[in-house]
């Protein structure tokens, strides 16, 4: 077995025991780049002192350090700074932009031993639901390279997925790293708002929601990255009741293999001794687009006085989100606040009632990667966001939740189980996980 096809637990081990060199696990990662990223585009700047990290490593262990994640390479998401390393959130407009200083979550990464090969491609300011962009162009699924793996941190995704790297860092704001791996049969998870530090880094266009998020492909080295970012360590859980809800309380259709494929994680779990009950959220009206004038808005503070003057410079899409929020006014800002506030106490509420709520992670499978979104599904025609119908508002109530690789569908393209948890119980949650994370191996 090759050491890129380790946990990343057991691959720090095996470098803390001596079985193997940083140097060694860098000369492999670098082979493996090379091999495989021309096929998926998931990294779009590497990290010329990629070797030196190496040696400094090496450096560190034979001075008596203990480092959890020794010699573990990893890729950074292209909109989270790494000092000196060119970052540009997937655009043009930041295409010469080397990061001052390293993000915090990075710095605790490095501190732990992890070595950073390079950044991995995200959707421009990391607003899109797909990874491609006219900057870095477009990123695919290395399951089937005729389609994407979601966004926007599908850079991130593929690269785990491709056995690049066992570990990389991405980030959420509305699924951004839970929806992606769940078309790559990867695991990820989104931490309680602000447990792990965000910046340094760029403006947000909406400040509030957004975290750092470990992607693996295990639940393993998701505890393992939350120990080293956080401090957060999985708790075995006395007793597990999941509160299942097929549609998220939403209406949104799911594709029918998303819906048996629920329905059958759902019977696996209740078969292994664990209490599932039935979920019922009421959202009160609320719709997932009533919450993008915030982003619109927010693009458009940080970058309209360019569009205005360059429009072109912008991929389409983020161009379109920009003239938007431009043309939004306050009160339809304060309505947008209004809505997110709702999300947060109608989920926050629910959680109180149920605990550990599970939806699927989308309502699809992944779809073509030259395409922003998915044109319908179930056979009906599908809105911008409606594959994502399942995950802001998780961001929007600052909860912790996570995506399990969960089967496939009729097609063989992966599926996701989304659990989500209380604010602060990510411990809880990703305990939780790594007990039905053997459950659903067996799914269809």
């Amino acid at each position: 077995m090759s050491a890129l096809d380790l946990t990343s637990r057991d691959l720090a081990a095996a470098v803390r025991r001596g079985d193997i060199t940083p140097a060694a696990i860098v000369a492999e990662t670098l082979a493996r780049a090379a091999e495989r990223n021309p096929a998926i585009n998931a990294i779009c700047h590497m990290n010329p002192d990629f070797e030196a990290e190496a040696d400094r490593v090496t450096q560190r262990l034979s001075a008596g350090e203990n480092l959890p994640l020794a010699g573990v390479p990893m890729l950074i998401k292209d909109n989270i700074w790494v000092k000196g390393l060119r970052v540009s959130q997937g655009s043009r407009l930041f295409a010469d932009h080397i990061a001052p200083e390293d993000a915090e979550s990075v710095r605790r990464l490095r501190n732990a031993g992890a070595m950073i090969l390079g950044i991995a491609t995200c959707s421009e300011f990391g607003c899109k639901g797909a990874t491609n962009s006219p900057h870095h162009g477009i990123t695919r699924n290395p399951i089937d390279l005729t389609l994407g793996p979601g966004g926007s941190s599908g850079g991130s995704v593929a690269a785990v997925a491709a056995g690049i790297v066992p570990l990389a860092l991405g980030t959420d704001a509305g699924g951004s790293s839970r929806r992606p791996p769940a078309h790559t049969g990867l695991c990820g998870m989104k931490p309680t708002y602000d447990l792990i530090p965000y910046g340094p880094s760029f403006p947000e266009p909406v400040w509030g929601i957004s975290v750092i998020c470990p992607i693996a492909r295990n639940m393993g080295d998701i505890a393992l990255a939350m120990e080293v970012m956080a401090g957060v360590h999985a708790t075995a859980p006395d007793t597990l009741s999941i509160a299942a809800s097929p549609d998220f309380g939403t209406g949104q259709v799911v594709e029918p293999d998303v819906a048996r494929n629920f329905s059958e994680a759902m019977q696996a779990i209740g078969q292994a001794g664990i209490t599932v009950q039935s979920a019922q959220i009421d959202w009160g009206g609320i719709k997932g687009h009533d919450i993008l004038p915030l982003q619109f808005t927010g693009l458009a503070n940080a970058y309209g006085h360019v569009w205005r003057d360059t429009p072109d410079i912008f991929d389409p899409m983020i161009a379109k989100q920009i003239e938007t929020g431009l043309s939004l006014t306050g009160v339809d800002v304060a309505a947008a606040h209004q809505t997110s506030y709702r999300m947060r106490s109608v989920l926050r509420g629910a959680l109180d009632r149920y605990g550990i709520i599970a939806t699927p992670t989308t309502p699809c499978p992944a779809w073509p990667a030259e395409l922003s979104a998915p044109e319908t599904i179930a056979g009906q025609p599908a809105g911008p966001r409606d594959h994502a119908a399942f995950t802001p508002q998780v961001n929007h109530a600052g909860v912790p939740a996570l995506s399990l690789p969960c089967g496939v569908d009729g097609n063989g393209l992966p599926l996701g189980l989304q659990l989500i948890a209380p604010a602060g119980q990510d411990g809880a949650l990703i305990g939780a996980a790594q007990l039905l994370e053997s459950l659903l191996k067996d799914i269809a």
